[in-house]
């Protein structure tokens, strides 16, 4: 099995990239809900919170990773100006111009809000600490963030899976 160096940028953007991201969410979540006063002891709590922070902060930066990777690496050679490139050939089929015209227009600008949500979640960690477990508010509306940088990233990794079966960066 051979892959092209854009090939390999895909596979790197998309599956190691998305993979981390996952792998990092769900480990974040976790701690982030278990961060509850009946749950802890106090040597449990700095066990919990260098995870909950390795958690949240390799989130924020498999995010980041992904959509640099992909805005600077993967996205220019989709939107190349020439007639073979993804783009053209999708806006080339009246029957898969909509994969453009709205997949890959709202995934280009919804993918940002996934860094951004995550690196701010990053912050409410490291600023509050072992405070998220007194803060039942702030611990709330900490893991609503999260689950929302999730689902951004989730509907930009699926418009891009399913851009890419339909045309694939070559």
């Amino acid at each position: 099995m051979n892959f092209t160096e854009r090939e390999w940028w895909t596979l790197v953007h998309g599956m190691i990239l998305g993979a981390a991201f996952l792998l990092a969410f769900a480990g974040g979540l976790a701690e982030l809900y278990s961060l509850k006063p009946a749950l802890m002891t106090r040597v449990g709590v700095v066990q919990r919170m260098r995870r909950v922070r390795i958690g949240v902060t390799a989130m924020a930066v498999a995010a980041w990773a992904t959509v640099i990777t992909g805005t600077w690496v993967v996205y220019p050679w989709y939107r190349e100006k020439t007639p073979d490139s993804p783009r053209s050939q999708l806006l080339a089929d009246p029957d898969t111009a909509d994969w453009h015209e709205f997949g890959m227009e709202w995934k280009e600008h919804i993918a940002w809000l996934s860094p951004i949500l995550a690196t701010t979640v990053v912050f409410i960690v490291w600023y509050y600490g072992p405070g998220l477990i007194r803060h039942n508010r702030v611990r709330r509306t900490t893991i609503t963030l999260f689950v929302l940088a999730f689902a951004f990233a989730a509907v930009a990794g699926a418009f891009g899976a399913f851009i890419t079966k339909v045309e694939p960066v070559r």
